[in-house]
């Protein structure tokens, strides 16, 4: 099993790159985000890889983290989620952003991919919620989720996600910011204080 390349960008297309190693070209289907994070052609670049071996093919899937191609296995384990629907997913939503949306249960920011629809991203989100907490995403991500955390909880947190989500803000984008506030104020504060101080950090 391949499970990194280290080699030149010889060409890329919309969903794969060939790297050069040592004179042997590998094709590496890619997400958006990666292809976009890749250097110049003729320049040495690293990816992470996930192999799959069928009876009919063997694929390369490659990834510019290691939590990156962590969420594609994660995701490729939800029925109906291939691997081309897994690379769309994070083509649109990174491990962090996906990571919030998953813990804010907003299938909306994971219907955004394409090939998803509500029914397959509502089956994304309730199948992983209890898994993301065992990943390892670096310490933004685990701070992001620790916040989460408390955000998802009932009372004053919910009641002011909910209040920015009606004034026009996106669940994930309302559930950051009021874990953020929980956060800074060791989850001490108010409604009021969540909703001021969130509109803050979602102004910033």
């Amino acid at each position: 099993m391949i499970g990194r390349l280290k080699g030149l960008v010889e060409e890329t297309g919309d969903d794969w790159a060939l790297i050069d190693v040592g004179g042997v070209c590998y094709v590496v289907f890619c997400s958006g985000r990666t292809l976009s994070a890749l250097p110049a052609r003729g320049q040495a670049t690293v990816l992470e890889i996930e192999t799959h071996v069928r009876e009919d093919h063997f694929h390369l899937y490659g990834f510019a983290t290691p939590s990156e191609r962590d969420w594609f296995k994660l995701l490729t384990s939800v029925q109906g989620v291939g691997a081309k629907v897994g690379l769309a997913i994070l083509t649109v939503q990174g491990p962090e952003q996906l990571l919030q949306a998953i813990a804010a249960g907003d299938k909306a920011a994971v219907a955004q991919a394409s090939g998803v629809g509500p029914k397959l991203a509502g089956r994304v989100v309730s199948e992983l919620k209890d898994k993301v907490g065992g990943m390892v995403l670096g310490s933004a991500a685990q701070t992001s989720a620790t916040a989460g955390g408390g955000a998802s909880a009932s009372g004053p947190a919910d009641e002011a996600i909910s209040a920015l989500v009606n004034l026009g803000y996106g669940r994930s984008e309302a559930f950051g910011a009021v874990g953020r506030v929980l956060q800074d104020s060791d989850g001490k504060a108010d409604l009021d204080t969540l909703i001021r101080l969130g509109l803050r950090e979602l102004a910033s």
